[in-house]
């Protein structure tokens, strides 16, 4: 032992027994008083003396540690309190001038842990307080008895336990030492040399007594209960401090001594490598494995499985990390080469700003792996804040993230403008509202560029789509073709939190826009765009609107449709006048306005009679406005009379003009988007119709001219021969009783095609036409009623077998006029032969002979005599009736075939046109067998 620990030996003997001195027994009335104020010391025997000093170097060389924070003022307060509180009004005055004295004293010499002083004395006076409590075996000494209740073991032992104490653990105990005045330089040299020197003194007077001592330097160590207490022991373990806390910092220490035993690599080292992991680096020891698909420790080291797991499970994050940035990288290098889109880009800057925020969290982290733990005692050593469990515990949230961002990743490398925003969509519906709060703030920066879109076409009929990312597409078509093929939707760029009805409905509106501006040059859309805007509470700026606002969207786009369509509507029905048109075409294409059509089938018909490649246009043009003028057309006003124009049909070989005749109608831009090339198609097919109903309509009217009864003279028919005269009325009778069938049937078919057909179509369309609210609506409307035509009169696709059988029926009309006009041409000029005309008038029959039967041709009689004639009369009206016969008998079977298919057609409804043709129930009742011996 040197001089210094001879001295601090010396200073703790000295203040011992300067404590024991001023000790005053209990049974005085002024035992509770201060040692310091008592004026009657006692001098302690020397066994009081030793044990009073173990219990010194006991406290000094102890583990205790405050259980309070250091507050140097509130230690006075509670002092003062205390003596206040026990009636001691005058000790706590005096207490507190003795403390201004002793708080006053600074410089060399003077105590700088004022603090821990006080809580000596505090703790002290504690333990004195408890004397009373105790045996009265044990002497009465107040400091003494401290240490029998402060919390270490009892100092007298039994002799067998004297080889159980200071002495196999005092170095270990006393380098360990800690007192409570350990934040000043002198105290702490004061402890450290009662470390030095307790083996000299324990090797002196006082080594028998320290070996009845159980050491608690090292608080591992505990008495094993009620067994130990019967071999001479008090009851166990007492800690000299009562903060709980001494024993967390050894078992703490003890816990890393042992860990660093145990691993080759410190904690430390690994927090550090599984940070770096997380960043994409590869650490001392933790890489990145391309076989484990992840960062990993290597085989060959030595850490408890359970570290190894937890590193494993800690560097996922890593892993995710780097797939999360590699794709950020791969799409930013890509750009513009392989078009990644500008919600691309939006995706990959919103992800960028989540790894952000996730660098600042690992700088923080990084930070703070360089920082001990705090512990309540200076001296108490311990690792890192940062662990690989509090590191569990820190990337709780961020691992939530990332997966879903690696998630997000895999879902959309292949994927562009809106379906990337609509798969990311669909990850958003999520019950956690960590997740569900992340996706809104990732969906606001992807869909940004998407709404921006939709505000541009919605009100501006701007389509700025360079990477094929919207969900309308364009392409270059003609203006007529504009409104019908120049925009569509693409579905596969639909996202899911936009519906297809408004889809739809910001399609129509951005189309709407364009129609206006390209095809009617209209700019009073604009307007219409910014009080929609304003009517919905938002702006046409940019940026006023972002996902999560579908409500907002659907509203001003609904705003905004309502107000553009019907300024649209508007200038069809006023500007264009679109009613007017559709009239005009119902009137003189499908043949609505009368004296019209009378007039010009009067005036071409002789010209139509001739050959198609025969036949001028510009003469059938003049003529078509001879029949404009000379009929109520001209009425019309000058625009629309303009727009009627003849059209001559692709002809062949042995066509008439009355199979290439037609007419057309010029609509114009824009009415064209509505009156399309296949639109007017279908009306000049509707035209062609309605024409040859009209001509075998006028056909058996000019037959009925030439059937008057004033054509055959009653002078003439008394001088003919009873045969002839019996064979003229017997064909006369079939040509009549003929030609009033087939006038029956045309009459009725015309009548319910410009009725029950045109008129009540068109009065559908009128009403559809008020009701439209938009061009779409307008377009269905009029596209119903010119469908509604077709399949009605017979044209439709499902009626085809109809429509021939009705054309059939239509050639054997106009053969049956052929037929007439040779009977009545042959009867007409047999009387003229029986009148002796004259040769000119002969002639004149001749030349108008048509029969290639020469023994049939009444022009052959005129040079024969009666006998002759009559023969040759007689012959020729069997020949006519037989051909009426023949005519008659197809028409009839025919037409009986007509009317049978009628009731069985499902997809239109015929029973006006069946009630008209058959409402005596004549065709159902009659059979064909019957109808051919009628004749």
């Amino acid at each position: 032992m040197d001089d210094g620990d001879r001295r601090a030996l010396d200073l703790v003997k000295e203040l011992v027994h300067r404590l024991l001195s001023t000790s005053t027994p209990p049974s005085t009335a002024d035992s509770h008083q201060s040692t310091i104020l008592n004026p009657n010391p006692v001098i302690p025997s020397d066994q009081q003396y030793h044990q009073a000093l173990r219990y010194a170097i006991r406290i000094l060389s102890s583990r205790m540690t405050p259980s309070i924070a250091a507050d140097e003022s509130a230690m006075v307060e509670s002092i003062k309190r205390r003596l206040a509180t026990q009636g001691k009004s005058s000790d706590a005055l005096t207490f507190a001038d003795v403390y201004t004295k002793f708080s006053l004293k600074t410089g060399q010499g003077s105590v700088r842990n004022k603090w821990a002083v006080l809580y000596l004395l505090k703790t002290v006076s504690e333990d004195r307080k408890i004397q009373k409590h105790q045996s009265a075996s044990v002497a009465p000494n107040g400091f003494l008895s401290s240490a029998l209740s402060g919390g270490l073991p009892e100092l007298v032992g039994s002799e067998s336990n004297r080889n159980f104490g200071l002495r196999n653990d005092s170095s270990k105990v006393l380098n360990n030492v800690q007192g409570n005045m350990d934040n000043s330089k002198d105290s702490r040299g004061l402890v450290g040399k009662l470390g030095k020197m307790e083996k000299g003194y324990s090797d002196r007077s006082l080594s028998d007594d320290f070996q009845s001592l159980n050491c608690v330097g090292d608080n591992s160590r505990v008495l094993r209960g009620k067994g130990e207490v019967g071999k001479g022991w008090s009851g166990g373990v007492l800690m000299v401090s009562k903060d709980p806390e001494n024993l967390r910092d050894m078992a703490y220490k003890e816990f890393v001594n042992l860990s660093k035993e145990e691993n080759e690599v410190s904690e430390d080292v690994l927090v550090r490598d599984v940070l770096y992991a997380c960043q994409g680096i590869d650490g001392k020891y933790v890489k990145y494995d391309k076989n484990e698909d992840g960062y990993v420790l290597p085989d060959w080291m030595k850490v408890p499985r359970a570290t190894r797991s937890v590193v494993r499970k800690l560097c996922e994050l890593g892993w995710l990390f780097r797939k999360v940035k590699g794709y950020i990288s791969d799409s930013m290098n890509q750009f513009p080469a392989q078009d990644v889109g500008t919600v691309g880009q939006a995706f990959c800057a919103a992800l960028q700003d989540e790894l952000s925020e996730y660098y600042k969290l690992l700088a923080v982290l990084e930070g703070q792996a360089m920082n001990p733990i705090p512990l309540g005692s200076e001296g108490a050593c311990s690792g890192n804040y940062i662990s690989l469990r509090r590191l569990t515990v820190w990337f709780a949230e961020p691992i939530v993230k990332m997966r879903l961002m690696a998630v997000l990743v895999d879902n959309c490398k292949s994927l562009k403008g809106g379906a990337m925003a609509g798969a990311i969509h669909m990850h958003a519906q999520h019950g956690d509202p960590l997740v569900n709060d992340f996706m809104k703030r990732l969906l606001r920066r992807v869909c940004s560029p998407l709404f921006e879109m939709v505000r541009r076409w919605v009100l501006e009929g701007e389509l700025e789509d360079i990477f094929a990312e919207f969900f309308i597409v364009s392409q270059p078509v003609k203006d007529e073709s504009l409104w019908r093929e120049g925009y569509r939707l693409h579905a596969a760029m639909l996202p899911a939190f936009i519906s297809q009805s408004l889809a739809k409905q910001i399609l129509r509106t951005g189309k709407s826009i364009n129609f206006l501006r390209v095809c009617c040059d209209d700019r009073g859309w604009a307007d219409a765009a910014t009080e929609a805007a304003a009517a919905v509470g938002t702006t046409t700026t940019r940026g006023s609107l972002g996902y999560g606002e579908t409500d907002a969207l659907e509203s001003l786009v609904t705003e905004a449709a309502k107000r553009i369509d019907k300024h649209l509507l508007e200038l069809m029905h006023k500007r264009y006048k679109f009613k007017e048109h559709c009239l005009a075409i119902k009137r003189y294409l499908l043949l609505g306005q009368g004296d019209f059509v009378q007039y010009l089938m009067d005036i071409v018909g002789p010209e139509l009679s001739e050959p198609a490649n025969t036949i001028s246009s510009f003469k059938l043009a003049t003529l078509l406005e001879s029949a404009i003028t000379s009929s109520n057309a001209q009425y019309d006003g000058c625009d629309i009379r303009a727009r009627l124009r003849v059209k001559m049909m692709p002809h062949k070989t042995g066509d008439r003009g009355w199979d290439v005749f037609s007419l057309e109608y010029d609509a114009g831009v824009p009415l064209n988007t509505i009156f399309t090339e296949s639109v007017m198609t279908r009306y000049i097919r509707v035209f062609n119709f309605l024409w040859k109903l009209r001509r075998v309509e006028h056909a058996l009217t000019g037959t009925w001219k030439t059937m008057k009864p004033n054509c055959i003279t009653s002078h003439f028919f008394s001088k003919l021969p009873q045969a002839v005269k019996s064979q003229l009325i017997l064909t006369s009778r079939k040509c009549q009783v003929l030609w009033d069938e087939m006038n029956h049937f045309v009459s009725n078919l015309q009548y319910y095609i410009m009725f029950e057909v045109l008129e009540v179509s068109w009065s559908n369309l009128v009403k559809e036409m008020e009701l439209s609210k938009d061009l779409d609506d307008l377009l269905a409307a009029h596209e119903k009623y010119l469908f509604a035509i077709l399949e009605k009169s017979l044209l439709g696709e499902r009626s085809q077998e109809l429509n021939k059988t009705l054309f059939v029926l239509f050639d054997l009309i106009l053969r049956f006029r052929s037929l007439a006009d040779r009977l009545y041409e042959g009867i007409n000029e047999l009387q003229s032969r029986t009148s002796d005309t004259s040769i000119n008038s002969r002639d004149k029959v001749k030349s108008r002979g048509k029969s290639n039967d020469k023994t049939s041709e009444p022009g052959s009689w005129l040079g024969e005599g009666r006998k002759a004639l009559t023969q040759r009369a007689g012959e020729f009206l069997k020949n006519m009736g037989n051909d009426m016969d023949v005519i008659g008998k197809d028409y009839t079977t025919i037409f009986e075939g007509f009317i049978s298919q009628l009731p069985v057609q499902q997809h239109v409804d015929l029973k006006f046109l069946m009630f008209r043709l058959n409402f005596t129930e004549f065709y159902s009742q009659i059979q064909p067998i019957t109808r051919g011996k009628l004749f």
